[in-house]
C-alpha cells in the first residue's frame, strides 16, 4: 500500500513533526485537530472550524466527509458536551459515525476547548 502525508495548516506540525492527515491505501487517519484560527471563539464556533479543517484534509486526500466512519472528540470541559454534539450531529447529518466523545485535562492551546481525530475510507 502507498503512503501519502497531507499537510495541514497548524503551526505545530513542523514543530512536532506531524502530517494533518495520512493517507494508507483507501483509508485516510485525521490527527487531532483543534480549531487554528479560531481560538477565541465559542465551542461551538470551535467545532465548527475542527471540523471544517477535517474535510479540508478529506478532499486533500482524496476523501470527504461523506466517508467518515470514525471521530474522536476530546473536550477540556464537560459541560460542553452538547454543544460540541449538537455540532458534530448537524455537520455529519445521517452518516453518524462510530464516535467517542472524551473530557482531558487540557489541548496544546490553552484556548483550545475541543480537538477531534477523524478516520475516512476512499471509496474504489
Amino acid at each position: 500500500m502507498t503512503r501519502k502525508n497531507i499537510p495541514g495548516t497548524s503551526p505545530f506540525e513542523p514543530i512536532i513533526g506531524f502530517s494533518r492527515a495520512v493517507r494508507i491505501g483507501n483509508h485516510v487517519h485525521v490527527s487531532g485537530t483543534g480549531p487554528v484560527g479560531a481560538d477565541a471563539a465559542d465551542v461551538s464556533e470551535q467545532t465548527n472550524r475542527c471540523l471544517d479543517l477535517i474535510a479540508t484534509a478529506l478532499k486533500n486526500a482524496g476523501s470527504s466527509v461523506e466517508h467518515v466512519y470514525r471521530t474522536r472528540m476530546y473536550l477540556t470541559h464537560a459541560a460542553d458536551w452538547e454543544a460540541v454534539g449538537h455540532v458534530h450531529g448537524e455537520f455529519f447529518g445521517q452518516i453518524r459515525p462510530a464516535a467517542t466523545m472524551v473530557v482531558v485535562a487540557a489541548l496544546l492551546n490553552p484556548a483550545w476547548r475541543i480537538e477531534i481525530e477523524a478516520d475516512a475510507w476512499i471509496p474504489e
